[in-house]
């Protein structure tokens, strides 16, 4: 057998010191190779067959197959349980609407029509980008929840004809992508919250704007919600400054006789809140943090308190300090943080609840300060005259009222919604006496109750008005902030007693936690019946969470 001659398709280099112990004598010829033994591939074309270069032309990945049919497409191209059609009706408030849309996978979506008209050219997708960000800036800066904001930023692209969106929302900084096909690139915006103003005045104009924009029956150009955003942001608060003062000073007062307090006590708490809030203005004009301010506001109501203590007046002057703190509290942005977090939002969630936190330890250095100085004067500040249950329901019911109005007043809602939250803010005192003092029911469930109920009619009122469930919730759920709890716990640590003083703010953080998931248990129950009508029985709203534990 001798070595097989060079093919031109062997491009292997030969050594020459490579020799076969079979190379035939000179003078002998080599036999011919057999026939199999030539190397050939098994995926060769056979002879006489020629090959089309062209029959499959170079594409893009995301091209459908050549014997792809959209008439008889197979059924690897739809889910099992099939794709739900959501009629993008006014049956439903567009809140819920688009949170059932964004709760969809982007392939599942329906794309409806637009529902504002547009040139022949198409939407202006720049325009209508900037457009989208500046609604939830607004949105977000007044203290909505991030599943809202995104609800609202997609409710506004799509009503424009950009249905391929994808809008994020985090603590400071918003965000949308629009990719008009899967071949296409996509296009983002984001935009920066770097101030927050709380007015629901404003708020509820931007929810009109919204509801305007996604109905079928009002036409907005791009142009017309240009100008109507720039009369929201030139427009002035509804309550001037002496009025929000004034505000405040009724607040503690109002919140100091929920807690047994007399007229002397209320006018000393409504003092005391007047000149904290004046001196924190006073500091915010100096360019100071918002922690500085809260520390500069919580320490006239404390300091209130001890002075009366070492006066002869007969006071509870426990009262006072308790009025001065309600006033503080953050219970808007507690309640929005625990909101992001059990609608899935983690890091808008822990970014709030941080800022609540930063807040209230402000309140603590504040009072605390104030409460060791009048522990060195003897100023008889023992837990004993703290604030006792005193039975006056009818006394107790108006003044839960009157500090649900100061709320509304300092949020700066409009003038049709106070009375309508003072209301709510006395039933929810009344629910929450009639199950702690005459039921005997665990303060902590108590409060959760109340507060669900707030959130029930709250939920039930914006979706009645297609408006934004904050003026209706936040207001009426002051009366049932733990300022009592926080006080005494306050009071133990001056004292010494850190066990104690612990624990009685353990009871106030777990107050301040069963009021905020109390209402968004109740606006999660109104929404149970307020479905999305979709065909042949699809589900309306999908969970936030996409996991089960694992």
């Amino acid at each position: 057998m001798v070595a097989e001659p060079e093919g031109p398709e062997d491009r292997k280099p030969q050594s020459d010191e490579a020799h076969s112990a079979f190379t035939p004598p000179e003078g002998v010829g080599a036999p011919e190779a057999p026939e199999e033994d030539h190397p050939s591939s098994e995926f060769a074309v056979p002879a006489g067959m020629a090959t089309d270069a062209a029959a499959e032309p170079e594409g893009s990945a995301f091209a459908p197959p050549r014997t792809y049919s959209a008439r008889t497409s197979p059924p690897a191209f739809t889910p099992a349980h099939g794709i739900p059609v959501v009629r993008l009706t006014k049956d439903a408030p567009w809140q819920d609407r688009m949170r059932a849309m964004l709760r969809m996978p982007v392939g599942e979506r329906p794309v409806p029509e637009a529902v504002q008209k547009q040139d022949e050219a198409g939407p202006a997708v720049p325009r209508v980008l900037d457009l989208t960000l500046r609604i939830g800036e607004l949105l977000l800066a007044g203290g909505e929840g991030a599943e809202d904001v995104e609800a609202a930023m997609f409710a506004v692209s799509r009503s424009y004809g950009l249905d391929r969106c994808e809008p994020t929302v985090t603590f400071t900084l918003l965000s949308i992508t629009y990719q008009p096909s899967l071949v296409d690139d996509p296009v983002t915006a984001n935009r920066t919250v770097r101030r927050r103003a709380t007015d629901y005045t404003r708020l509820a104009a931007v929810y009109r704007l919204v509801h305007d924009i996604s109905s079928e029956e009002t036409e907005i150009s791009l142009e017309e919600a240009y100008r109507r955003l720039a009369e929201m942001r030139r427009n002035r608060h509804p309550y001037p400054g002496w009025a929000l003062t004034s505000a405040g000073g009724l607040l503690a007062g109002a919140a100091s006789v929920l807690v047994g307090g007399d007229v002397l006590v209320f006018l000393a708490a409504a003092i005391s809140a007047m000149l904290g809030d004046r001196l924190a203005w006073l500091c915010a004009g100096r360019g100071l943090p918002e922690f500085y301010q809260f520390v500069a506001a919580a320490m006239p109501p404390a300091a209130m308190g001890v002075a009366l203590t070492l006066s002869p007046l007969d006071v509870r002057a426990s009262a006072v300090i308790t009025g001065g703190l309600f006033a503080l509290i953050p219970g808007r942005a507690l309640v929005a943080g625990v909101q992001d977090g059990l609608t899935g939002f983690y890091i808008t969630a822990a970014a709030r609840l941080l800022e609540v936190g930063y807040l209230i330890v402000g309140i603590v250095v504040g009072v605390l300060t104030v409460l060791y100085l009048g522990i060195a004067l003897d100023a008889g500040l023992n837990p004993e005259t703290a604030i006792h249950s005193v039975e006056r329901p009818v006394i107790q019911t108006l003044a839960a009222m009157a500090l649900s109005l100061c709320f509304a007043v300092l949020l700066q809602q409009e003038r049709n919604t106070v009375w309508l939250v003072t209301f709510m803010g006395g039933v929810a005192w009344v629910v929450y006496a009639a199950l702690a003092d005459t039921a005997n029911v665990p303060p902590v469930a108590a409060t959760a109750v109340a507060a669900g109920l707030v959130g029930l009619f709250g939920q039930m009122l914006s979706r009645y008005r297609f408006a934004s469930a904050l003026p209706y919730v936040t207001a009426a759920i002051g009366p049932l902030l733990p300022g009592s709890a926080t006080y005494f716990g306050l009071l133990e640590i001056a004292r010494g007693n850190l066990n104690t003083g612990l624990a009685s703010l353990s009871k106030a953080a777990a107050l301040a936690l069963a009021i905020a998931i109390g209402v968004n248990l109740g606006g999660e129950i109104s929404r149970l019946f307020l479905r999305v009508r979709a065909a042949e029985g699809a589900g309306g709203r999908r969970a936030a969470k996409r996991t089960r534990g694992f």
